[in-house]
């Protein structure tokens, strides 16, 4: 599956362009940029790759950007790369990593989506956790507790939360007394499970009911 371009967009290349051809993914940090290219290059032209470095010292934070020629070598990048990458489609550069990142530890603790739209195309940064207890104040861990006041059916809520990758169950469980719904949702990682936290805490499913999701205790060091 490839996505299409207008005809008259022609070789223009536009913010649009840009959303559908730049892919953020994580990556070890001894790599270079170099060591970027090489991994990625087998999937299309590259225009350009950078990594993401602290300001500070100089040295890698592990994550990176690579950005093709086309929106269909970026999406088959995606697609066929290994997992350990993580790849997504990355927000356009009108926003530095930095207040990215601001933003999702903001958003993280202290607000809620908005509006009724899945956002699941941005804020790339969701696997650069730093061990800062002043941006994650609660304790997080890989199982997640998600509660309505409409009950679940099972395939349509684990086809909901398949959309973070690393989901391993998803179990629905009913109050024979009420009408609301309850289910325990783990994810592979912490990383991934605060992701889907942080995106779907006040998502409506479906439109009108609300979901709350919150961390529910695993045992794993929550440091991690």
């Amino acid at each position: 599956v490839f996505i299409a371009q207008s005809r008259a967009s022609g070789s223009h290349r536009d913010l649009e362009d840009e959303e559908l051809t730049r892919i953020f993914v994580m990556i070890p940090k001894s790599y270079t940029e170099e060591d970027l290219r090489e991994k990625f290059k087998m999937y299309g032209d590259i225009e350009y790759c950078s990594i993401i470095k602290n300001k500070t010292t100089g040295e890698s934070k592990g994550l990176g950007y690579v950005r093709y020629l086309k929106p269909s070598q970026a999406a088959r990048a995606i697609e066929e790369c290994d997992r350990s990458y993580r790849a997504i489609l990355a927000e356009p550069k009108n926003k530095s990593s930095e207040s990215l990142e601001h933003d999702y530890y903001s958003n993280n603790t202290r607000q809620e989506p908005r509006g009724n739209t899945f956002p699941f195309c941005g804020q790339p940064e969701f696997c650069s956790f730093e061990k800062s207890e002043s941006r994650i104040q609660e304790p997080v861990s890989k199982r997640l507790s998600v509660v309505s006041r409409l009950p679940f059916i099972q395939e349509q809520l684990f086809a909901l939360f398949d959309l973070v990758p690393g989901l391993e169950y998803c179990d629905v469980q009913r109050d024979p007394h009420t009408n609301s719904g309850y289910a325990v949702i783990q994810y592979s990682t912490a990383a991934s499970a605060i992701y889907a936290k942080y995106k779907l805490h006040g998502f409506e499913y479906p439109p009108g009911n609300r979901l709350t999701v919150v961390f529910l205790e695993d045992g794993s060091d929550s440091s991690e």
